[in-house]
């Protein structure tokens, strides 16, 4: 499921706009050539009637009243184009003008999605995720091993941080490349500054590309949008909605998972979260400063035991990326794109 309901029929209402918008235009096209040159309006009066009385040979079983009728229009037709191009107006002026002609702004062609439809839908699903700007940095064309050192072995990976990023950002991909069979799940674990989110977002950039889903939400936004639905007196449809749609999005992702305040609604609210997508086969990815045995203390096992069990737990070691940029900008080196 790519898009809900509600966001397939805000495309679908794109269309019909345009399909009146460009009506309207040609109606005035029409008339203002009817003023300008009023032998194009009896031209297409007779084409119009042309058509009628081939039908009423039809009726009467004139075989041939389609091939005159043809025969007609076309001439009457080139007569227009002389008249239109002798008065400067391109020989189609008359005609709709569609601004996607493969569909002729109906969304789709030859029973299948056209490439505008599909472009509508990642600019839809782009604004649903909520992070449209940051994706435009933050993706695998931008990512750089620079800032990753490559001569100390970290104890806990057995390899420089280099190495284990190129390690980690190969099972990102695999995970794109396999999310339409599988839509797995992953916990990124590790303290700040090590490049949890920023491979959350090269997921969620190449996901939304291909036109799946994809919601980012910090975990202390996302408790609060599930509160609301259920606490707030003034809750309404789309408070409803928005709660559905983290439900049932392709990719969910929650960030800075153990930073909002952990009580028991929140506990119950992670496991209904991660319980319900996984039995729907979906995706979701945590992202968290705490360790494995943090998030059990503070979410319980019955939560983390879901987690553990079903999800790729990727733990991201080394220093602080950023506080590494600003020594080597501080260094005189030339730092590469962020």
């Amino acid at each position: 499921m790519a898009l809900s309901n509600s966001q397939y029929d805000a495309i679908m209402r794109m269309y019909n706009r345009t399909q009146l918008q460009k009506k309207r235009e040609q109606d005035e096209r029409i008339r203002e050539v009817y003023g300008r040159l009023p032998a194009v309006k009896e031209m297409n009066e007779a084409i119009g009637e042309a058509a009628l009385q081939s039908a009423r040979r039809l009726l009467d079983g004139d075989s041939g009243a389609v091939k005159k009728l043809r025969e007609t229009i076309a001439d009457l037709r080139e007569q227009r184009e002389v008249l239109l191009k002798a008065a400067g107006y391109p020989a189609d002026y008359l005609e709709l003008q569609y601004e996607c002609p493969d569909c002729r702004d109906t969304g789709y062609r030859d029973g299948q999605k056209c490439h505008c439809f599909r472009r509508r839908e990642i600019d839809l699903l782009y604004a649903g995720s909520n992070i449209r700007e940051i994706l435009e940095r933050e993706n695998f064309d931008h990512f750089s091993y620079e800032y990753f050192d490559d001569e100390k072995i970290e104890e806990k990976s057995r390899k420089t941080a280099r190495a284990y990023m190129e390690q980690v950002v190969a099972a990102c991909r695999r995970y794109v490349d396999q999310f339409p069979s599988e839509k797995g799940s992953i916990l990124f674990t590790g303290k700040t500054g090590l490049g949890k989110t920023f491979l959350s977002n090269c997921i969620a950039r190449e996901l939304i590309e291909r036109c799946f889903s994809v919601v980012y939400l910090p975990a202390a936004q996302m408790f609060e949008i599930f509160s609301r639905e259920r606490f707030s007196y003034d809750a309404d449809e789309e408070d409803r909605d928005r709660s559905r749609y983290l439900l049932e999005c392709d990719l969910l992702i929650i960030d800075d998972l153990g930073t909002e305040l952990v009580n028991t609604f929140t506990t119950s609210q992670l496991f209904q979260v991660v319980n319900e997508r996984l039995n729907r086969r979906l995706g979701t990815i945590i992202s968290t400063n705490l360790a494995l045995n943090e998030l059990r203390d503070e979410f319980t096992d019955r939560v983390m035991s879901r987690i553990v069990s079903q999800y790729q737990v990727i733990p991201l070691f080394g220093e602080d990326i950023r506080i590494r940029k600003k020594l080597l900008a501080a260094g005189g080196k030339k730092a590469p794109r962020p």
